[in-house]
């Protein structure tokens, strides 16, 4: 058993930015940070947009920013907690300003502020289509600086230890040595992302396995709205399953039109704010679109812009596309919608807490009521970053219960069994994504959902008496995790009887 002050899961913008607030503040104590792939692997650093920050009071201000959170929320946004992060925001980049982040400034030195759907306002603070990226790199370099934090890369968190409604810490697998140690802490954060791989057309990473919320709901911690599931309107389409690039808001924002196959502007007949509509109702379209069609694909036309200007905003994308044969100045970019971000999950308070003592959560795997049934294109980076420090501010000034320290957690027993087939958990992995996109995606039934909650119950089965005769791994608690978190999506998909946002569902059959 090794103890520490601190254990946080995941390196993403929310766990990483705590972590050097609270070594900062407490030298002495130990914060150890525990992510499943490399330190820089995060949904953050593929987060191209940007952050949604009010910084021009001329043009913009605090509550034209609540008013458009709450209307892309469709009534379901707490405004509280929406008037506490928008209005939190300038101090929160100040910070990472100092941190040594780099934001695009115009020609007169001032913040070059992008706009994206659903806003009625530049105001994206961003570094051209590669912002996420960017913090990561800042944050990361001042982690490495601090000596009270511990970063173990290539450690999968496998559940966390609770007693009496406390957690107490976490089992953590080295995947370099297939070791499973407890890891005994006094206060434990879940900062462990998404969901995306659930359906395999996403635009998050590999790491994407909903893994924090499925071990938070292991532990019987409140879990909730986890149907309303965002998806991107424009990933770069190609006949693959995995990991979609990602064709940025902002691209839209910049004056990009969206056509189907024979050139027709179809945004115009579904909202008056055309191209700049808000995610769900860009999503819902296309995905209307092409159940009309039968086509496999949309086009975002970016032929009538000015290309040396494109190309200075969006470098990445403009390579991208070009290493695979598009030329934007010519060629429409073939997009679909693609799962992008979950509005949902493990239920906090304004100070981060979950239902259960002693555990914390932030960023994408928490519940906050900022984004309601749609979350605000850039409000993400900006939440991470604001109930970061609202459990650090908690912390910081909080006496935790010393309790933790008498229990003592008995050391994780070994045993020798043969190892489970990769392709068989592949191949079950591929099963449950194909069933997520066809059951429970962008347009939902009730008789897919109630046929998708019977087929999962019986992958859980499964799972569990392969773990009864082989040795457990990162691949199969990944998978297991996947098969959790799909359980609550649609059972809560289910419950839900009337559409908001991005969630539309029908109660007759297709």
């Amino acid at each position: 058993m090794i103890t520490t002050n601190y254990l946080i899961i995941g390196s993403g913008v929310a766990g990483l930015t705590f972590a050097i607030k609270i070594a900062d503040r407490f030298p002495d104590k130990k914060i150890t940070i525990a992510t499943k792939a490399n330190a820089d692997e995060s949904n953050t650093k593929y987060a191209q947009g940007g952050i949604a920050i009010v910084t021009d009071k001329d043009e913009d201000s605090y509550q034209k920013h609540i008013q458009d959170t709450l209307i892309c929320g469709d009534g379901l946004c707490d405004e509280e907690v929406v008037k506490m992060v928008v209005t939190e925001g300038p101090k929160r980049l100040k910070e990472l300003i100092s941190w040594g982040a780099q934001f695009d400034k115009n020609s007169e030195g001032n913040l070059d502020l992008g706009k994206e759907g659903g806003h009625s306002e530049n105001r994206v603070v961003h570094h051209k289509d590669q912002t996420g990226s960017e913090i990561e790199r800042a944050i990361l370099m001042q982690v490495y600086q601090k000596e009270n934090i511990t970063v173990l890369d290539h450690h999968f968190a496998i559940d966390l230890i609770t007693e009496n409604n406390r957690c107490l810490g976490a089992s953590i697998l080295n995947q370099k040595t297939n070791e499973i140690t407890n890891y005994q802490s006094e206060i434990t954060i879940l900062a462990t992302g998404g969901i995306g791989h659930l359906y395999g057309h996403t635009t998050n990473p590999i790491i994407a396995t909903g893994d924090g919320i499925a071990m938070a709901s292991r532990a019987h911690a409140t879990i909730t709205e986890m149907e309303f599931i965002q998806f991107h309107p424009t990933a770069l389409y190609d006949t693959s399953t995995g990991s979609k690039f990602l064709i940025s808001e902002a691209v839209r924002g910049f004056g990009a039109y969206l056509r189907t196959k024979n050139g027709h502007r179809f945004m115009k007949d579904y909202d008056s704010r055309e191209e700049l509509a808000s995610r769900d109702i860009v999503s819902q379209s296309i995905d209307l679109e092409l159940k009309k069609s039968g086509d496999d694909c949309v086009y975002l036309d970016c032929t009538h812009l000015d290309l040396a200007a494109f190309i200075k905003h969006f470098p990445m994308i403009y390579k991208h596309c070009k290493n695979i044969g598009i030329d934007i100045s010519k060629d429409w970019i073939p997009v679909v919608p693609a799962q992008h971000y979950l509005c949902g999950g493990i239920t906090v308070d304004k100070n981060g807490k979950t239902s259960i003592e002693n555990l914390f959560a932030c960023g994408e795997c928490s519940r906050t009521g900022l984004h309601g049934a749609n979350r605000l294109a850039s409000n993400s980076l900006l939440e991470a970053l604001v109930y970061s420090d609202k459990i650090y501010s908690y912390l910081a000034n909080t006496t935790i219960s010393s309790s933790t320290s008498k229990t003592i957690i008995s050391d994780w027993k070994s045993e020798t069994k043969p190892e489970i087939d990769s392709n068989y958990l592949a191949t079950l992995k591929a099963k449950l994504q194909l069933l997520m996109r066809q059951n429970a995606g962008i347009v939902r039934y009730d008789s897919d959902l109630l046929k998708a909650k019977k087929q999962l119950l019986l992958w859980q089965d499964e799972m569990k008496k392969i773990a009864e005769t082989h040795q457990i791994s990162a691949a199969y608690y990944e998978l297991l995790n996947m098969i959790a978190v799909a359980t609550l999506i649609v059972e809560q998909s289910i419950v839900r009887k009337e559409n908001r946002g991005g969630f539309i569902k029908f109660n007759s059959s297709k």
